[in-house]
Formats: structure tokens, sequence, C-alpha cells
């Protein structure tokens, strides 16, 4: 490729000139989980977050007597970090297995859709 010239190789006219018609649209199922799903995964993980937090401080507040500024909030933001990364794990585990599900279910539908007179 030395000495070509990339410029052939791109389309000249940018995005925001296209027509409407011309952009790649996907007609067919979505893969996402519903709207719902995904707003109630991201609610768990900011609760997780914060009860993650809360205990972190607790278990500081125990273990440190005197000026505990410091590591009560280190020990609330570890707390949080890994409470809402769990959480957050186990929330795409289930949103990704919710997707196979519906997918499973649609292509058990058009079988027996298929399948009926």
């Amino acid at each position: 490729m030395r000495g070509r010239s990339t410029a052939a190789l791109y389309d000249p006219k940018p995005m925001s000139d296209r027509e409407p018609d011309d952009l790649p649209l996907s007609t067919g199922p979505s893969a996402l989980p519903s709207r719902a799903a995904r707003v109630l995964a991201f609610v768990a993980i900011i609760v997780a977050g914060v009860c993650g937090g809360l205990i972190g401080c607790a278990i500081v507040n125990v273990q440190c007597h005197g000026a505990c500024t410091t590591p009560k909030g280190v020990g609330s933001l570890t707390g949080a970090l890994i409470a809402a990364g769990g959480v957050a794990v186990v929330a795409v585990l289930v949103l990704r297995a919710m997707g196979e599900w519906r997918r499973i279910q649609e292509e058990q539908q058009r079988q027996q859709e298929g399948e009926s007179p």
C-alpha cells in the first residue's frame, strides 16, 4: 500500500451531510434488555455501592479510635467499590441471561409458527 493514497478508501461525505435514508438502521429485534431491566440493574448497583460504603465505614469505626476521618473515608470508598463492582458483575450476567432467554423463546415461537398450518 505504499505510495497509494488512502483517500479513496474513505467516504468523503460526512455523516451530518447524509440523508436520513442513507443511515444504516437495524430493523431486526434488538439484543438489548428492556429499559426497565437496565434501570433496575443500575439502581441495584447504586444501592449496593451505598450499602458497601456504609459497611466499610462501620468496620473502620469499630476498629479505629481518635481521628479516623481518613480511614473512614478509605473504608467507605473501598467498601462501596467492592460492593458496586460485585453487583455490577451479577447484573451484567443477569441481563445477558435475560437476552439469551428471550432469543431462545423467539426462536421456539418461530419454529412453532413455521410448523403450524
